[in-house]
């Protein structure tokens, strides 16, 4: 049996030596397996194959386990700098070391820019050896993330169908009380942490934001904005290629003979620069207002 198959019989992402003592290894077979590349040792007593994410090799290595919005991209959700490792520490975690080295001590010169998080776990049953669950990450990144960021990826959670939004409810009554008011602002239509972001730059300009509409011959669009603006949430990730720059240029040219503008703000504006993407909403809109009278 390979080690492949051990850690999926075991349904394991992270192994400890004694697990894995107990399923019938050897410690002559385990330092064999790493000496020969079959196995990882990120960290004294725990294994994992190679090509495992790294964010959980470097939150092993440490001594912890990832956390927070790191745990949740793990599963699909998003997070707004998936780079950063998040990684959950027990109170009584020692011997820590930077995430990039076994061989060194942790220190704040040695962190790397993870993020490390001591909170006590809710119940301390939703955690595995690789990364905390979704219960514990939510109450994480709602403490950690600022607000739009927070909404971002829990609009994302909700979409991909890993916490519900009476679990989410239910949840808020175990985190700080300033955190209350993300809960009102969630839609798990959202499809992409962009989307959601969009979303509350147009409502913070009181403006009227209706999210995945259909629109006859044009199809199903991220959002329009006051009855006419549509905005789409364009990412590398889904409108890379020149087929999907056509695709989305004829789409633009159907929505526009219906009469609606169109604006594809990019990933990066969106986040890095919203002023600008709030402005170019607000003049577009004014055009419009100002020459509406002028169509017949």
């Amino acid at each position: 049996m390979t080690w492949n198959e051990v850690f999926a019989q075991l349904n394991l992402t992270v192994a400890d030596r004694r697990t894995l003592l107990a399923y019938g290894a050897t410690g002559a077979g385990l330092t064999s397996a790493v000496r020969g590349g079959s196995l990882v040792r990120p960290r004294r007593d725990h294994y994992v194959l190679p090509g495992a994410p790294t964010p959980v090799v470097q939150a092993v290595r440490v001594g912890g386990r990832l956390g927070c919005v790191s745990a949740l991209h793990l599963l699909g959700a998003f997070a707004m700098d998936s780079a950063t490792p998040h990684i959950h520490l027990p109170r009584s975690a020692s011997r820590l070391r930077s995430p990039h080295s076994r061989s060194i001590t942790l220190s704040d010169s040695a962190r790397d820019d993870s993020v490390l998080h001591w909170w006590p776990l809710l119940d301390g049953t939703d955690v595995s050896h690789h990364a905390v669950g979704v219960r514990e990450a939510v109450a994480q990144v709602v403490r950690c993330q600022k607000p739009w960021h927070a909404i971002a990826t829990l609009d994302s959670v909700l979409h991909q169908g890993l916490f519900s939004l009476d679990e989410l409810r239910a949840l808020f009554r175990h985190v700080p009380e300033r955190c209350g008011s993300l809960i009102g602002q969630l839609d798990g239509r959202s499809e992409a942490g962009q989307e959601s972001i969009l979303r509350l730059l147009m409502r913070r300009l009181g403006l009227h934001c209706d999210i995945q509409v259909e629109v006859a011959g044009v199809g199903r669009v991220d959002m329009i904005v006051e009855g006419i603006l549509i905005l789409e949430a364009d990412s590398r990730l889904a409108h890379d290629g020149w087929e999907m720059h056509v695709r989305d240029r004829n789409r633009d040219i159907d929505s526009a003979r219906q009469g609606y503008m169109s604006l594809r703000p990019a990933y990066q504006r969106t986040m890095f620069d919203p002023t600008a993407v709030q402005e170019a909403v607000l003049a577009l809109l004014a055009a419009w207002n100002h020459h509406r009278v002028h169509i017949l």
